[in-house]
């Protein structure tokens, strides 16, 4: 079954964020990119680019939510990074590390609130779902939220770094840190 006007248009944004940000993203390439109208985009999101946008923030949010949950669900911390950063190295050699992540172009859309709120729910997702794996694996709970904030950050920044030197490595970088010092913070009474 093909996809209707508004999932069409909800993932030509997702792709366009990850290409070119929010900022850089054009309207008439989405519409084009997305085979749809200007009616469509005016009748599934009222309010115009700002709703489209909050929406596609969402929905990449949450599938990003699932990889964190299946990486979670996994023995422990090497094996939870590796298969974060797994995902993340396919997805940008698939790109030729042209495409990062959408939720980091919506977190920084200063802009537009709602875009930002959107990033930020996505972020605090992300971090909720590895804190409760953390405090599972033994790390306190005093300490489990701000390590799994951190976990995500350095996530992001990989990617972000892998983009621009063409490379996987700031993500092999991460698949050998982060599980020494999630390691180092689980043995923290």
């Amino acid at each position: 079954m093909r996809a209707g006007p508004r999932e069409r248009l909800i993932l030509g944004t997702i792709e366009q964020m990850r290409e070119y940000g929010v900022a850089g993203m054009g309207l008439s390439a989405l519409l084009e990119r997305s085979n749809a109208s200007r009616n469509s985009l005016y009748q599934h999101f009222p309010n115009g680019k700002g709703e489209l946008v909050a929406a596609a923030t969402a929905r990449a949010g949450a599938h990003m939510s699932g990889v964190i949950g299946r990486a979670v669900s996994s023995d422990g911390p090497a094996e939870w990074t590796a298969a974060m950063t797994d995902w993340w190295r396919r997805d940008l050699r698939r790109s030729e590390f042209a495409a990062g992540c959408p939720i980091t172009s919506a977190a920084l859309d200063e802009g537009d609130p709602q875009v930002q709120a959107a990033g930020a729910a996505a972020l605090a997702e992300w971090a909720g779902i590895l804190s409760d794996a953390l405090m599972a694996h033994g790390v306190v709970a005093s300490e489990a939220p701000s390590l799994a904030r951190f976990v995500i950050s350095a996530l992001e920044g990989a990617v972000v770094q892998s983009r621009a030197l063409k490379s996987s490595q700031p993500l092999d970088d991460l698949d050998r840190l982060i599980p020494l010092l999630i390691q180092s913070a689980a043995q923290i009474e």
